[in-house]
């Protein structure tokens, strides 16, 4: 296996078989493939865990003008792939990539660019959308983004960030590195979840990003992840240097429990590996004090959504939880940020899954999965 795999899971089948390393000539060659007479305009969308990334991205998906092509190139910190499938079927016209199993600033580095270029020469896109991990440092893609082999082909614009004002009282991502420099490497700041945070968290929030330097382009204040399109193009754009260069360490695979997958070597997982009923799939990784995993379940297990939602939202200490489950009366999709659940239906078919992120390191993965599965349907 090639050495530029390592630590890296791919949602798509396919790319598993087609994933080969490029060479710079090949970097340079992509603006041949086809020809549009222009730089594909980009955006990196960033922020912290939970603060509405991938929301906005759908809605922004809303605004793409008729007749141009959008792509989507999202990293994942858990090793089971979700936000790929929060998106709605992929058509010519928008197409989805998504790079699960570690931050593009570490784990997954050895990997963005070849799959990134190879994402960008199969979509054609007018318009790229790159969501980071909310986990990931910022500094490292915007360097590949900017550096040679990508200087012909890309035109980088606006880097928004969606904050959420309660982080800002939380000293454990305060002081987090990687949050500032989220913030300090934006020309886009959009406070999110107006609807729900108190007015003093919003003043504090605000007060805080405006004494960041360079001021930002924009900071705005918005509800439900909404961006406004015209902010993906702002003028104005200047090299905004982090403050912590050295934050994004290498993120270490974790050794889990017995059964669980201990990912130690290189892996490749596509998302069309199924799991027997009875044994379901189990993938952690961990790093940066985080800790994360995620579950696949068989589809023809059937949970009671009601006793397994209840359970969810009262595990303690997480930070994130991502879920599709086949449940008695349908297939769900479940979203929690800290205490926030949000759920809804869900077309997605093909098997439960679930990832959980928690700064917790008492937290007994097994436990958990013994936990989910006493909520299966008996009948």
């Amino acid at each position: 296996m090639e050495s530029t795999l390592e630590g890296c899971i791919l949602s798509d089948a396919a790319s598993c078989s087609k994933l080969r390393p490029v060479s710079s000539k090949h970097f340079q060659a992509i603006d041949f493939v086809w020809h549009t007479g222009k730089l594909i305009r980009t955006n990196l969308i960033t922020g912290f865990l939970g603060t509405g990334k991938t929301t906005a991205i759908l809605d922004l998906l809303n605004y793409r003008p008729e007749g141009e092509r959008w792509s989507v190139f999202v990293n994942e910190y858990g090793m089971v792939s979700i936000d790929e499938l929060m998106f709605d079927e992929q058509t010519p016209e928008i197409q989805i990539q998504e790079l699960a199993g570690g931050c593009f600033c570490c784990t997954t580095a050895g990997m963005m660019d070849t799959m990134l270029l190879q994402f960008i020469r199969r979509t054609k896109p007018d318009r790229l959308l790159i969501e980071p991990s909310g986990a990931g440092h910022p500094a490292r893609v915007i360097d590949v983004l900017r550096s040679q082999r990508f200087r012909s082909i890309l035109d980088l614009r606006a880097t928004i960030c969606l904050v959420d004002p309660k982080d800002f009282d939380n000293p454990r991502v305060t002081n987090s590195e990687v949050f500032q420099d989220q913030i300090q490497m934006s020309d886009v700041i959009a406070i999110n979840w107006l609807d729900k945070r108190e007015s003093g968290q919003i003043l504090r929030c605000r007060q805080w990003i405006d004494q960041f330097d360079p001021p930002k382009l924009l900071v705005a204040e918005t509800q439900f992840g909404k961006l406004k399109p015209e902010w993906l193009d702002l003028d104005g754009i200047v090299m905004r240097p982090p403050r912590f260069a050295d934050a994004h360490a290498v993120h270490t695979h974790a050794v889990g429990e017995p059964h669980a997958a201990i990912l130690m070597e290189p892996v490749i997982v596509p998302s069309t590996q199924s799991a027997m009923p009875g044994q379901p799939l189990r993938l952690e990784n961990a790093g940066n004090g985080q800790r994360a995993c995620g579950w696949i379940f068989s589809s023809a297990e059937v949970f009671d959504r009601a006793t397994l939602f209840d359970f969810l939202a009262a595990i303690p200490s997480v930070q994130r939880i991502k879920g599709i489950f086949h449940c008695s009366d349908d297939w769900w999709l479940v979203n929690r940020t800290g205490h926030d659940v949000s759920v809804s239906r869900t077309a997605y078919r093909r098997d439960s899954r679930v990832e959980v992120i928690t700064d917790n390191e008492f937290l007994n993965w097994a436990r958990l999965e013994a936990e989910m599965t006493a909520y299966l349907d008996s009948e």
